[in-house]
């Protein structure tokens, strides 16, 4: 039976695990201890890491790792960890738990960024959160728009690993720009049930993703109103309406 876990590190991320029969894969260890510590404990042997970019809270436990465990690193050719860099379309395989993951480059919160989908299941770092986004680093918001237009074309039933337990700040900023979304109020009342259950609010489903998430609602008629109240102008394009829900955040959160 494969498994999947969000063993959490720092403050407020998750280090995604896979496991079967033995050997993990292991995506974005920005902290080795947690992730070492949940191997040692499931008797579990990293066969792999994968890595979404550059920022360290999600490399900066590669080196002990792959001391201990003589992996392979997947990951953007930027990170001097990488073993094996990864481009947009790379397959790639892992026989001793049957998966395989296809890259997708996803640029916006870095310019490196990629994510990795396979089995229902889509790694994607911090280009999207839980009713969020990541911040426009060093991508523009063309970019990001066009990243996150990848994640949309997937499943709906595909689940959303996201890197950073933020769900409960992005749906209240989330409630302020969209109040008359009932599948918004009803995700709020479930992930607010799961937190004070001590549960993760992620994986989510990007069929949630899609009626929630204002950054991926940038083509829907009320946040294309709420930038053209933003912006004072109408006949928006969808990186248009994606900034002003970016901006709208960026200034909410100071």
């Amino acid at each position: 039976m494969t498994t999947l876990t969000p063993v959490p590190a720092f403050t407020d991320n998750y280090i995604w695990v896979i496991a079967r029969a033995g050997h993990a894969i292991a995506v974005d260890p920005g902290d080795a201890a947690p992730l070492a510590a949940f191997l040692d404990a499931q008797r579990l042997d990293l066969a792999a890491i994968l890595v979404t970019h550059h920022h360290r809270d999600h490399t900066g436990g590669i080196a002990a790792l792959v001391a201990r465990h003589r992996c392979p690193v997947h990951g953007p050719g930027s990170i001097g960890a990488t073993t094996h860099p990864v481009r947009e379309g790379d397959r790639l395989a892992f026989a001793a738990l049957g998966i395989t993951f296809e890259v997708l480059e996803t640029p916006g919160h870095t310019r490196d960024h990629v994510a990795y989908y396979g089995a229902n299941l889509l790694f994607c770092g911090d280009t999207l959160f839980g009713c969020g986004c990541g911040k426009l680093f060093e991508g523009s918001p063309a970019e990001m728009t066009a990243s996150l237009d990848k994640i949309l074309a997937l499943p709906d039933t595909t689940q959303v690993c996201a890197a950073h337990e933020y769900t409960l700040a992005n749906i209240a900023f989330a409630r302020r720009i969209d109040p008359a979304n009932a599948a918004l109020c009803q995700r709020e009342r479930d992930d607010r049930a799961a937190r004070a259950a001590g549960l993760p609010t992620l994986p989510s489903t990007l069929a949630l993703e899609k009626a929630t998430n204002p950054f991926l609602r940038f083509r829907h008629p009320d946040m294309i109103a709420f930038a053209e109240g933003c912006l004072g102008r109408r006949d928006l394009t969808a990186a248009e309406v994606f900034a002003a829900i970016r901006a709208a955040k960026d200034a909410a959160d100071g």
